[in-house]
């Protein structure tokens, strides 16, 4: 019997939450539910499990590749090269290193968490 049933938010440490849900907002569409001066929340609805951004001082943005986190995001996309510019205009980076080839891209958010973007063909 399993313990857990579903996956309910995935949660980012950052300097800023409330900054890093707006981009993630702009970018996924998906609606806030909740946000202080050290928490920002947003859902994706029943469909999905939702994306918590948590205020830790401390936090320490990942140098990609040599500090690649322990984990990171996927968001599959309709069109990968217009996914790509976008997300570069609302503040994302590209990094050099890309090691999907033409598989998957790894962008950055604003605060350096890589994520990356697989094609809906895929």
């Amino acid at each position: 019997m399993s313990v857990l049933t579903q996956l309910a938010t995935v949660s980012v440490n950052c300097a800023d939450p409330v900054a890093l849900a707006a981009f993630y907002q702009k970018a996924t569409g998906w609606q806030l539910a909740d946000s202080g001066e050290d928490f920002a929340a947003l859902s994706a609805g029943p469909a999905g499990p939702g994306l918590a951004f948590v205020r830790v001082p401390a936090d320490r943005t990942p140098n990609w590749p040599e500090d690649a986190p322990s984990l990171h995001l996927d968001f599959t996309v309709a069109d990968l090269p217009q996914a790509v510019a976008a997300l570069l205009a609302l503040g994302a980076g590209r990094p050099d290193f890309q090691p999907g080839g033409d598989g998957w891209t790894v962008l950055t958010d604003p605060e350096g968490h890589p994520f990356c973007l697989v094609p809906a063909s895929a």
